[in-house]
This record gives structure tokens, sequence and C-alpha cells, in this order.
């Protein structure tokens, strides 16, 4: 089993590369299908707007055809000078041709040209914002992936030790019990030990492997690469403010609430668009017409210019549905402005209580190994001046390596809280490893 997970240890680390945080942010930020996403959303809105402008813009149709015609028989008849009546041979017509031309630059549209724009321009705001959000989202899972790999390499790290104390014990018992002096169950209890303690490295080592492949995915990197990560990631300085230092820079730096007060007023010019359908629409228009039919008439230089005037009379009695589920849109915008902000009061209570909480578990965690290593020097001199016995030393071990885990994890779990606490506030931490 031990030669297993030195094989496995071999492979992964014949690809390994030193990445510290900050790199880790910036490459998944590069490679994130998340932000790809939403640069495409605001590609979208970008065009969506650009739409709306070219609205100002005139129209242009141009048609035309080119028609073959059968032998068509033209009785054409008119009157003489005297009153009587006479025919002339008729044409013989064979094709036709005509061409148009129409333009129509709209001059006033009730406002709903000026509207749209004006709402269009809100989304393409609001599109920048839901990504700006996303990026925060995306940072802060690479923070907590990171730390997840640190705490998971570090596992190993420290069970892979306490393995080898195990082991050289197993020996040194094994010695004893050879010489006649250690009972053999008390050589036992040392295998078991060492055993389980192999067990628990498969455990931790499947962890880690899993976490780094987890942190390859997010980062845009082959799989089989090892990440060693930089154990100064917990130096981070972690001062926490006053807690409503942290709720008024939420209230005024979430991306989130900016970008769902920006779909609001959108949704408030929408409104004002539609009613805007109650207005007549004006236009100035012009045209040009050509056509010829061969031996009957041609048509050149028809040039025609004017204003041309539109109302839907209709509108006054179906656009009141509309108006009112553009309002009705507003008011539920509304009502999501405030369970949201109720949701970031209590995002930004939980998050700084959890970092109070993690600080407290580092203090606590600290004292422990310094406990637990006090005890397990007791406990080993007593062993070895027979006062204690071979249980009492085994339980010592363990406590001292739990110890240990629990003190390095907590201090993982307080950098995450802290930053944490910082993407919910709406701040942007530059102080990680600099």
């Amino acid at each position: 089993m031990t030669l297993a997970i030195l094989i496995t240890g071999t492979a992964m680390g014949q690809n390994q590369k030193p990445l510290s945080l900050p790199d880790a942010i910036s490459l998944g930020i590069k490679n994130s299908h998340t932000l790809a996403g939403s640069q495409a959303k605001i590609e979208e809105a970008t065009a969506a707007l650009r739409e709306a402008v070219e609205r100002k813009l005139p129209d242009v149709k141009l048609s035309g055809s080119y028609l073959r015609l059968n032998t068509a028989n033209f009785d054409l008849k008119s009157k003489d000078n005297s009153g009587g009546s006479g025919s002339g041979e008729s044409p013989k017509v064979s094709q036709a041709m005509y061409g148009i031309v129409n333009a129509s630059l709209p001059i006033y549209s009730g406002g709903k040209i000026k509207y749209g724009i004006e709402s269009s321009r809100y989304l393409a705001e609001a599109a920048k914002l839901d990504a700006d959000n996303d990026r925060e989202e995306v940072v802060q899972n690479i923070i907590e992936a990171y730390i997840n790999l640190y705490k998971a390499k570090t596992a190993v790290e420290l069970v892979k030790e306490n393995l080898q104390q195990a082991e050289a014990r197993v020996k040194d018992f094994t010695n004893l019990e050879k010489n006649g002096l250690l009972a053999r169950n008390e050589l036992l209890k040392a295998e078991l030990q060492a055993s389980n303690t192999e067990l628990t490295l498969l455990d931790v080592q499947n962890n880690w492997q899993l976490a780094n492949v987890n942190m390859d995915l997010m980062l845009g990197l082959p799989e089989q690469t090892e990440i060693v990560p930089d154990s100064t990631v917990l130096d981070q300085a972690i001062g926490p403010k006053a807690l409503e230092e942290y709720v008024t820079a939420a209230m005024t730096n979430r991306k989130d609430m900016a970008a769902l007060d920006l779909h609001k007023k959108s949704a408030q010019s929408g409104v004002k668009s539609t009613k805007a359908e109650l207005y007549p629409s004006l236009a100035l228009t012009g045209g040009y017409i050509a056509a010829d039919i061969p031996n009957v008439f041609s048509v050149t230089n028809a040039l025609n210019i004017g204003v041309g005037v539109s109302y839907n009379i209709g509108s006054l009695w179906k656009n009141k549905s509309k108006v009112q589920q553009a309002e009705a849109r507003v008011k539920q915008l509304t009502a999501n402005e405030a369970i949201l902000n109720d949701q970031v009061r209590l995002q930004v209570n939980k998050s700084y209580l959890d970092l109070l909480s993690s600080q407290k578990k580092v203090e606590v965690n600290a004292k422990a190994v310094e406990q637990a290593n006090e005890n397990y020097r007791i406990t080993k001199n007593k062993y070895n001046n027979a006062l204690a016995t071979t249980t009492d030393l085994l339980d010592a071990d363990v406590a001292q390596l739990q110890a240990k885990l629990n003190y390095v994890f907590s201090k993982a779990d307080a950098v995450v809280a802290y930053n944490k606490l910082l993407q919910v506030a709406g701040l942007t931490e530059t102080t990680i490893n600099k």
C-alpha cells in the first residue's frame, strides 16, 4: 500500500507548477467560462443599444422588377378632332421594367425612439455591472479552491510525517517485542495505528488529487498539472473593521445592487416608451420612380418629397394593457430591490460573524497545538519510565496530529472568511501576498 502511495505521488510530481494566489486569480479570470459568457452578454447588450440608436437613421427601400410578357392585344381608342373615333395599330409589348426607391426619416415618434435608446443604454450598463459581479464571484471561487488545495496538500504532508513516526514506533516496538521487553498486544496496537494512519493518508491524498484537478479545470490547465500552492497565502493581514462599515460599503459598492437599479430604470423608460405609442408619428419622406414599357411609355426622373403622418387609432384602447404590464415590471424590480437589500445585509452580517468565529478558532487551535505537543512530550516521558500505557502514548500522538490539522485548517478558513466578507461588502482586496 505504501508503494502505491509513493508511485501516485511520483506520478503527480512529474508536472509541478508553483503558483501564487494572485497568479491563480489572474489565470482563472483569463480562462473562466463564466466570464466569457458575461462578455458575450455585454456584446449583446451593446449591439441592442446600437440597434436602438440606429432607429433614428432613415429607412431606405429599393424595389424593382423585370417582367417578360406574352403578346398582348392592345386596342387603343381615341376620338379624332371631328368627334369620331378611331383606332391605331396595337403596340407589341413583350417586356416591362420598373424601379422604386422610397426613403423615410423619422422626425417625431412620440418619444418611442428616445426612450428606447435610454432603456437600452441602462441595460448595456447593467450588463457590464453584472459582468463585474460575476468576476467577483469567480475570484472568490478561485480563492476558496486555492485554499482548499493548500489545506489538502498540508494534510497530506502532516499525515505522511505522522505515518513515518508511526512506522518508526512499530520498528522500535518490534525490536522490544523480540527481546521480550514488550507484550505482543502492545506491538499490535502500534501496528494498528500505523495501518489506520496509512488509510488516512490514502483519503487525504485522494482529497488532494481531487482538489488539484478542480483547480486545474478552473484555471484552464491540463488535469495532470500538480499545482504547488504558496504557503505564504496564510500570511494575509486580517483586520476586520466595525460591522456597520461593511454594511455601508455593501450598500454603496455592490455591483448586483447597482445593476438591479439600472434594470429598474430601463423598465421605467420602457413605461414611457409604451405610453409614447399614444402619439402620432411624423416622418420626412422621399422617393424616386422609373419605369419602362417598350413601345408604350417610359417614366424617368419622377422624384417626390414630402411629410408623412401616421397614427394608430387602435392604440387608444389597446395601449392601456401594455402600459400596465410595463408598470408591473417596474413594481417587480422595486420589490426585488428591497429583497436584495435585505439579503445583502444578511450576507454581510453572516460573513462578519463567520470571520470573528474563524479568528477565535485560530486562537483556540493555536493553544490546542501547544497543549497537544506538551501532552505528547509528557506522555512519552511517562511511557519511557513505565508510568503510561501504550494506549496513552498512541492517543497522545493522534491528538497531536489532529491539533496540527485543526490549526492549519482554521488559519486557512480565516483567510477564506475574510475574503468572503470583502466580497459581500463590495470591496476589492489588493494586499493578498503583495
